[in-house]
């Protein structure tokens, strides 16, 4: 009983190996090699080199943006200034500068015609009392309007707006400018940085306007060149209005010199459906300005107006040296190398000639009748111990069988 114990114990503190056989065949050593080499090349020239594996990557990027526009121009006989065309006010990263307006002056509160077409009427039953109408609410009245025709009478801001009125955009807009301050942090590398570089001086900023070649790190947009990079036709956007993204993209390596990571500037159309379609084409709001008349009547000047809209959007993701992605991705790069070995096997097992002697070395049958008898022998025995003992005693191999193959 003891003798059984003891050996169940020298048994379990063993070591068993695998056994090595080596195929000598041109075919299949070459098929292994270069597999082995197309995996070592992935790993080393996109994961590592390309993807930069070996680096710990912040995406959450924190962000601020200032705005400011500048330029003058003349609409409708007035001198436009930053105050007349630029909505809102504040210098967000989302902001409006306007091309053209329909002005609708002195709106009282009262009774009017509607303005609208669908809204012409000939007897008061057209017109449903409390109905919403396109500038006010339906009284219920069918009432005289201009040309001899009848409209819905409505109550609201009168007289009621036409929109319908054809005006020219203004031309000065395109030779507007557009600057842009921006700040990013990156939380997880306490790195922080903006779009003025130390190069950068003041009398830089005075004459410099952004272009793709000359001056890509110029925080100053010329509005005509931001739609040119955007591919957009200047009279069509401002005719209709129309969304433009000027895009910020941090994309910085901090293993490498702070003055390497640099923003890079691109432009794009984000309202494209406007261009696919004749419902709400382009883009226009509405606002007004409130006075008083000397007896403490409100009344207002309507204006609609036709601007072209900027998204400051930015984004990014900066990489460091980490130790625990380099190691990680360097074990996924050994274990794929067996890649190799697997697809080699199933080539050798099944395709090449010669394929049942390499299987015969390979593969090892145990019967039933060896396992019985090592139980009846009442010994715990390894794995490599259920091989015939006297084909043990008389082995002189090594573990390792060579093939000779020739294709």
């Amino acid at each position: 009983m003891l003798a059984a114990m003891w050996s169940c114990i020298t048994n379990f503190f063993t070591y068993e190996t695998t056994k090595s056989v080596v195929v000598k065949s041109w075919t299949i050593g070459i098929i292994n090699r270069v597999v082995q080499l197309l995996i070592i090349t992935y790993f080393v020239g996109w994961v590592f080199l390309h993807e930069k594996a070996y680096q710990s990557r912040d995406t959450a990027i924190e962000s601020s943006v200032m705005t400011k526009v500048k330029g003058f121009g003349i609409y409708n006989g007035r001198v436009m200034d930053v105050a007349d065309y630029v909505a809102p006010t504040q210098g967000a990263s989302v902001f409006c500068i306007i091309t053209k307006m329909i002005t609708t002056e002195n709106q009282f509160q009262g009774f009017c015609p509607e303005s609208e077409k669908k809204y012409i009427c000939e007897t008061d039953s057209h017109c449903k009392a409390g109905k919403i109408g396109g500038n006010g609410i339906l009284t219920g009245k069918c009432v005289m309007w201009k040309g001899g025709n009848k409209t819905c009478e409505i109550q609201g801001w009168c007289p009621a707006e036409v929109d319908t009125i054809k005006t020219i955009p203004m031309p000065e807009v395109e030779n507007f400018t557009i600057f842009i301050k921006n700040s990013i942090r990156f939380p997880k590398f306490n790195y922080t940085k903006g779009n003025f570089l130390p190069t950068i001086t003041q009398d830089y900023i005075k004459t410099c306007n952004y272009d793709m070649v000359n001056n890509t790190y110029c925080p100053i947009f010329r509005v005509g060149d931001v739609i040119r990079y955007a591919q957009q036709n200047f009279s069509a956007l401002a005719s209709q209005g129309g969304v433009i993204g000027i895009k910020i993209g941090w994309v910085c390596d901090l293993d490498k010199s702070d003055n390497k990571c640099n923003p890079e500037y691109s432009f794009t159309r984000l309202d494209a459906m406007s261009q696919k379609t004749v419902v709400s084409p382009g883009y226009n709001f509405r606002f007004a300005k409130y006075y008083k008349t000397d007896n403490g009547t409100d009344y207002r000047t309507l204006i609609k107006a036709y601007a072209i809209r900027f998204d400051v959007l930015v984004n990014g993701n900066a990489g460091k040296f980490d130790m625990i992605p380099t190691l990680i991705n360097m074990v996924a790069a050994f274990t794929s190398v067996g890649v190799g070995t697997v697809l080699c096997d199933i080539i050798l097992l099944n395709f090449l000639k010669g394929a049942e002697q390499y299987k015969a070395k390979k593969f090892e049958e145990v019967s039933d009748d060896a396992v019985h008898d090592s139980h009846s022998n009442g010994l715990c025995r390894s794995q490599l111990s259920l091989r015939n003992t006297d084909i043990l005693m008389k082995s002189s191999d090594s573990g390792a069988f060579s093939i000779e193959h020739y294709t």
